[in-house]
Protein backbone atom coordinates (compact mmCIF):
# COMPACT_ATOMS: atom_id res chain seq x y z
CA UNK A 1 0.00 0.00 0.00
CA UNK A 2 1.30 3.49 -1.31
CA UNK A 3 0.65 6.62 1.65
CA UNK A 4 1.52 9.32 -0.92
CA UNK A 5 1.53 8.73 -4.43
CA UNK A 6 2.90 11.79 -6.87
CA UNK A 7 1.72 12.08 -10.43
CA UNK A 8 3.98 14.63 -12.44
CA UNK A 9 2.72 15.88 -15.86
CA UNK A 10 4.08 18.04 -18.10
CA UNK A 11 0.43 18.87 -19.34
CA UNK A 12 1.14 18.06 -23.15
CA UNK A 13 -1.71 16.19 -25.08
CA UNK A 14 -1.10 12.32 -23.96
CA UNK A 15 -1.31 13.63 -19.97
CA UNK A 16 -4.32 11.49 -19.57
CA UNK A 17 -2.85 8.41 -20.57
CA UNK A 18 -0.97 9.19 -17.19
CA UNK A 19 -3.76 10.58 -15.83
CA UNK A 20 -6.00 6.85 -16.13
CA UNK A 21 -3.09 5.25 -14.45
CA UNK A 22 -2.88 7.40 -11.24
CA UNK A 23 -6.26 6.99 -11.37
CA UNK A 24 -6.00 2.85 -11.57
CA UNK A 25 -3.70 3.73 -8.17
CA UNK A 26 -5.96 5.14 -6.64
CA UNK A 27 -9.57 2.71 -7.69
CA UNK A 28 -6.98 -0.28 -6.12
CA UNK A 29 -5.85 1.69 -3.07
CA UNK A 30 -7.96 4.47 -2.00
CA UNK A 31 -6.35 4.89 1.15
CA UNK A 32 -3.44 6.39 -0.89
CA UNK A 33 -3.04 10.30 -0.88
CA UNK A 34 -2.44 11.58 -4.25
CA UNK A 35 -0.60 14.66 -5.21
CA UNK A 36 0.04 16.45 -8.75
CA UNK A 37 2.82 18.84 -9.97
CA UNK A 38 3.93 20.49 -12.69
CA UNK A 39 7.30 22.18 -13.14
CA UNK A 40 7.47 25.08 -15.07
CA UNK A 41 10.97 25.92 -15.95
CA UNK A 42 12.37 29.50 -14.70
CA UNK A 43 12.93 31.86 -17.16
CA UNK A 44 16.97 32.49 -16.59
CA UNK A 45 19.07 35.51 -17.20
CA UNK A 46 22.12 35.90 -18.51
CA UNK A 47 24.74 38.59 -16.86
CA UNK A 48 27.97 37.81 -18.33
CA UNK A 49 29.26 34.50 -17.05
CA UNK A 50 26.29 33.91 -14.75
CA UNK A 51 22.77 33.03 -15.40
CA UNK A 52 20.31 34.30 -12.24
CA UNK A 53 16.86 33.20 -12.41
CA UNK A 54 14.74 36.16 -13.45
CA UNK A 55 12.29 35.80 -10.64
CA UNK A 56 15.30 36.71 -8.24
CA UNK A 57 14.77 40.56 -9.99
CA UNK A 58 10.83 40.47 -10.28
CA UNK A 59 8.66 38.16 -9.07
CA UNK A 60 5.64 38.15 -11.60
CA UNK A 61 8.17 36.69 -14.38
CA UNK A 62 6.66 33.75 -14.86
CA UNK A 63 3.14 34.01 -13.48
CA UNK A 64 1.25 33.51 -16.79
CA UNK A 65 3.15 30.68 -18.05
CA UNK A 66 2.36 29.57 -14.46
CA UNK A 67 -1.26 30.61 -14.38
CA UNK A 68 -1.94 28.99 -18.08
CA UNK A 69 -0.41 25.87 -16.03
CA UNK A 70 -2.36 25.86 -13.11
CA UNK A 71 -5.48 26.33 -15.98
CA UNK A 72 -4.84 23.14 -18.25
CA UNK A 73 -3.95 21.03 -14.60
CA UNK A 74 -7.38 21.69 -13.33
CA UNK A 75 -8.98 20.96 -16.68
CA UNK A 76 -6.91 18.07 -16.40
CA UNK A 77 -7.93 16.38 -12.94
CA UNK A 78 -11.49 17.72 -14.17
CA UNK A 79 -11.28 15.50 -17.53
CA UNK A 80 -10.33 12.45 -15.65
CA UNK A 81 -12.49 12.79 -12.59
CA UNK A 82 -9.10 12.81 -10.20
CA UNK A 83 -9.41 14.48 -6.71
CA UNK A 84 -5.67 15.77 -5.62
CA UNK A 85 -4.57 16.43 -2.07
CA UNK A 86 -2.14 18.78 -3.76
CA UNK A 87 -2.08 20.10 -6.72
CA UNK A 88 0.89 22.25 -7.45
CA UNK A 89 2.44 24.55 -10.25
CA UNK A 90 6.01 24.97 -9.11
CA UNK A 91 8.97 27.12 -10.81
CA UNK A 92 12.57 25.86 -10.67
CA UNK A 93 15.90 25.64 -12.81
CA UNK A 94 14.70 22.32 -14.24
CA UNK A 95 12.13 19.98 -13.83
CA UNK A 96 14.59 17.10 -13.04
CA UNK A 97 15.32 19.58 -10.00
CA UNK A 98 11.76 20.65 -9.65
CA UNK A 99 10.45 16.55 -9.23
CA UNK A 100 13.56 15.55 -6.56
CA UNK A 101 12.67 18.50 -4.22
CA UNK A 102 8.82 18.02 -3.71
CA UNK A 103 9.71 14.13 -3.56
CA UNK A 104 12.14 14.91 -0.81
CA UNK A 105 10.03 17.64 1.29
CA UNK A 106 7.09 15.24 0.73
CA UNK A 107 7.29 12.24 1.08
CA UNK A 108 6.61 10.19 -2.01
CA UNK A 109 6.10 6.61 -1.89
CA UNK A 110 4.82 6.13 -5.63
CA UNK A 111 5.87 8.63 -8.79
CA UNK A 112 3.68 8.03 -11.09
CA UNK A 113 5.28 10.10 -14.58
CA UNK A 114 4.88 9.56 -18.66
CA UNK A 115 8.07 8.80 -20.62
CA UNK A 116 8.47 9.66 -24.07
CA UNK A 117 10.60 7.41 -26.59
CA UNK A 118 13.43 9.23 -27.89
CA UNK A 119 15.01 8.59 -30.58
CA UNK A 120 18.43 10.32 -32.25
CA UNK A 121 19.45 13.61 -31.64
CA UNK A 122 16.44 14.13 -29.37
CA UNK A 123 17.66 11.08 -26.90
CA UNK A 124 21.13 12.79 -26.73
CA UNK A 125 20.57 16.13 -26.06
CA UNK A 126 17.82 16.13 -23.59
CA UNK A 127 16.73 12.18 -22.23
CA UNK A 128 13.54 11.88 -20.76
CA UNK A 129 13.26 13.23 -17.17
CA UNK A 130 11.99 9.97 -15.77
CA UNK A 131 15.20 8.83 -16.48
CA UNK A 132 16.93 11.29 -15.10
CA UNK A 133 15.22 11.30 -11.18
CA UNK A 134 15.44 7.67 -10.44
CA UNK A 135 18.88 7.61 -9.04
CA UNK A 136 18.06 10.80 -6.45
CA UNK A 137 14.17 9.84 -5.41
CA UNK A 138 13.73 6.92 -2.77
CA UNK A 139 10.46 5.65 -4.65
CA UNK A 140 8.49 3.36 -6.61
CA UNK A 141 8.03 4.81 -10.09
CA UNK A 142 5.49 3.88 -12.30
CA UNK A 143 6.45 4.73 -15.88
CA UNK A 144 3.91 5.17 -18.20
CA UNK A 145 5.11 4.98 -22.16
CA UNK A 146 4.32 7.24 -23.95
CA UNK A 147 4.73 8.45 -27.95
CA UNK A 148 7.90 8.61 -29.47
CA UNK A 149 9.69 12.29 -29.90
CA UNK A 150 12.00 12.07 -32.53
Amino acid sequence: MYQHALMVTDLNDDTDLVAQKAKWILESSPATQLSVLHVVEETMLGFGYELIPATALHEEIDDERCRMARTRLAEVLARNNLQAHDAKIKTAISGRKGIIDYCKSHAIDLVIIGRHKRTGLSAWLTGATADSILPDVDADFLVVQLAQVD
